[in-house]
């Protein structure tokens, strides 16, 4: 997400190694950090011109992406594509480009990268682990029936393409949004308060966390950077018929630790 300060020693070395990178990264310094690294920079972001065209949404787009991709492999090079965040979220040209060339026989891997997700936890200072979390994608929470619990960290996103279900665009409407914030309403109060995220993706740009109320949602500016953060709306209950049930199991039997009888015959030495 932030340029060279979170790309890892084995994706940098894949990028400087490889006979071509092809590149779908928005940020402007981080295409000339991989320019600069790389024997050969291809740039797809011009693929996105696709959407312009009648007829034509956003599969057609990842589709062309995939085969250019695949199209250098074929002819015996090593290929790197490189994605910003994490390679595999949100990033269906990954995922496709990595089956296509198994499926014809090609060694092809995906390295882990560093996510949105994983700037989000950190900036936000939250912990999954405390009330547990779901994620999904907005519009996908809005068209399906999902079963939303509140008492957990819920996260959404790409709440600016919320509804849209042409795939042809890349924005969303006031209108649409409200349908998010009242599918959202049967399981959150509408006062109760959300957080707008977007990561830095250079040190001079201020990572955004606006708090508000759920029902003011619709009048929010949303960019394609932005992530909807839904802290959990009531405390986690105690399932008592599972704690009873527990409870009345039998003692386990203690079971030696050798790493903790090795320091306790440590400390009597």
């Amino acid at each position: 997400m932030r340029l060279a300060g979170q790309l890892t020693p084995l994706a940098r070395s894949y990028i400087e190694n490889s006979d071509v990178v092809f590149g779908v990264v928005s940020n402007g310094f981080a295409r000339k950090f991989l320019q600069e690294i790389s024997k050969d920079y291809v740039c797809l972001l011009s693929y996105y011109g696709d959407c312009d065209v009648e007829g034509k949404n956003r599969h057609d787009t990842y589709r062309r992406m995939t085969d250019t991709i695949l199209s250098a492999v074929r002819t015996g090079k090593m290929v790197c594509a490189a994605f910003y965040g994490h390679p595999g979220v949100f990033a269906c040209v990954s995922h496709l480009a990595i089956a296509d060339a198994r499926a014809e026989n090609f060694i092809a891997e995906m390295l882990p990268g560093i996510s949105a997700e994983d700037c989000l936890i950190a900036d936000l200072g939250i912990d999954p682990g405390r009330t547990g979390m779901q994620s999904m994608e907005a519009t996908q929470f809005m068209v399906y029936e999902r079963r939303i619990d509140p008492t957990s960290l819920l996260v959404l996103w790409q709440p600016f393409l919320a509804g849209e279900l042409t795939l042809k665009r890349f924005d969303t409407t006031a209108t649409r949004v409200q349908i998010l914030v009242e599918k959202l309403a049967r399981d959150y109060p509408l006062d109760h308060e959300v957080i707008l995220y977007e990561a830095a993706t250079n040190p001079l740009e201020k990572t955004r966390m606006d708090k508000m109320f759920l029902r003011d949602l619709p009048a929010a500016a949303l960019s394609g950077a932005t992530t909807l953060v839904i802290p959990a709306a009531f405390p986690l209950k105690w399932d008592q018929a599972i704690l009873d049930r527990l409870n009345a199991l039998p003692a386990a039997p203690k079971v030696p630790n050798p790493i903790i009888q090795s320091l306790e015959r440590n400390e009597m030495a």
